[in-house]
């Protein structure tokens, strides 16, 4: 093969202006580490790390990794094995190493465990603050709040984005499934939280449990507190709906809403309170913008891109993505294959065993989230004595609801486009003319 650097250097520069699209959102990560079950009072019922056996690890293999099958990544970090939570110090060494490379507006504070739990928080925050910067308490369930005041010295101290795991504004039923022991201060503080934050709320939903009238009191609750959105996730309970730990069920009889059960609920709750705050879902869907693969509705962006395909190739997806990509590559050299399992990012080498050989080209791409050793891929993929060659595709070609919430419509689809151009253009690069 003939290598036309110049293609790689037009692939470099729209991987740029699209993540562009996202950087004006960008804030300073700093992660506080920690472990479920330990640094958060304990799991949620629903916990995806629940009954988790950490005696018994086997690496998947990912992009990260070198020469063998194993990194920290797809070891440890999957699996939300970070240790205890780090001494405020550390914290502190890590803000001001990252401010000496890059200048930041806001620093999100976020970890393995629940940080209303870290013992430090209220110190850490006054630090961020007396440096002038403004703080997002990243995904916390407020288990760990002690009293109102806590709340209210944070948002004294900076804090002005929050980002809070609800359930339901039930305290009884946060008590029972959050294990939530002071459930009515927790519910106190995010109401506290939306008066004074701009708070972004996240409900697993989970069938006869928090959903229906229940879900339609949170989202009430919700807006008459002043919440800004709410992302409903859809719950998890089996091995092809995410659950890779080998710890499915994480709760015996409880079968979850399908996939289109799903969407359906986050339509309905939109039409309900949509006017009043933004509502997305995951794994899909986003009512405003339409996303995931919001292009989809777009006739004329697709047949631009279609044009552009010159060589033929496979894409490897799982069930979610499937009939989109399916729908986005109809009519071209490229052909879309599925696995049994709903999320392509969490795919690993036992789906890949699944896949019907007979169906694959000479070029195949899988996702590049895949949670698969690159040498193992192409061992099973290539097993009937073909030479395939195996490359992962782009990190994101569309973006769900945790995301696409904060985005506009236009915003999404720029970057939708600027991912499927990345792409084509790998496809030209090494499918087969």
């Amino acid at each position: 093969m003939n290598f036309d650097f110049t293609k790689f250097q037009s692939i470099w520069d729209t991987n740029k202006e699209k993540e562009d699209i996202l950087r004006d959102k960008s804030q300073l990560l700093v992660d506080l580490k920690g472990e479920p079950g330990k640094n958060c009072g304990g799991f949620c019922r629903f916990c995806y790390f629940r009954k988790l056996d950490s005696n018994n690890i086997t690496p998947f293999g990912c992009k990260n990794c070198t020469y063998q099958v194993g990194c920290d990544y797809c070891t440890y970090s999957v699996r939300e094995i970070n240790g205890d939570f780090l001494p405020l110090p550390l914290v502190v060494q890590q803000v001001q190493s990252a401010l000496f490379f890059q200048q930041y507006k806001k620093v999100n504070i976020t970890g393995g465990g629940d940080v209303s739990f870290y013992p430090d928080l209220i110190p850490l925050c006054e630090y961020i603050g007396n440096i002038g910067l403004k703080i997002h308490l990243g995904y916390t369930s407020g288990k760990g709040f002690k009293d109102l005041d806590t709340a209210k010295a944070l948002v004294d101290a900076g804090v002005d984005e929050v980002t809070f795991s609800v359930f339901s504004t039930d305290p009884d039923m946060r008590r029972e499934w959050l294990n939530d022991r002071n459930a009515r201060i927790s519910l106190k503080c995010l109401e506290y939280f939306c008066e004074n934050c701009e708070v972004h709320c996240a409900v697993i939903v989970i069938p006869g449990v928090n959903d229906g009238e229940v879900l339609n009191r949170t989202l009430s609750d919700l807006v008459d507190w002043g919440a800004k959105g709410v992302i409903l996730m859809r719950f998890a309970n089996t091995t092809e709906q995410g659950l890779i730990l080998k710890n499915a069920p994480i709760i015996e009889g409880i079968t979850p809403h399908s996939v289109e059960e799903f969407k359906n609920i986050v339509k309905e709750v939109h039409e309900s309170f949509g006017d009043k705050i933004r509502i997305t879902g995951t794994p899909l869907y986003d009512p405003l913008t339409k996303a995931p693969f919001a292009i989809t509705y777009h006739k004329d962006i697709l047949e631009r891109l279609r044009n552009k395909i010159e060589a033929e190739a496979t894409i490897v997806t799982g069930k979610i993505a499937y009939d989109f990509l399916r729908e986005i590559f109809q009519d071209t050299p490229v052909n879309v294959v599925k696995v049994n399992k709903d999320i392509s990012d969490l795919i690993t080498a036992e789906d890949l065993k699944t896949v019907d050989l007979k169906k694959l080209k000479d070029t195949v791409f899988l996702p590049p989230l895949a949670l698969v050793h690159d040498r193992v891929a192409e061992k099973i993929l290539n097993r009937d004595g073909r030479d395939r060659m195996i490359i992962r595709g782009v990190d994101k070609l569309t973006l769900d609801g945790e995301v696409s919430g904060t985005l506009t419509e236009e915003e999404v689809l720029e970057f939708e486009k600027r991912a499927f151009t990345e792409l084509i253009e790998k496809i030209n690069f090494f499918g087969k003319r």
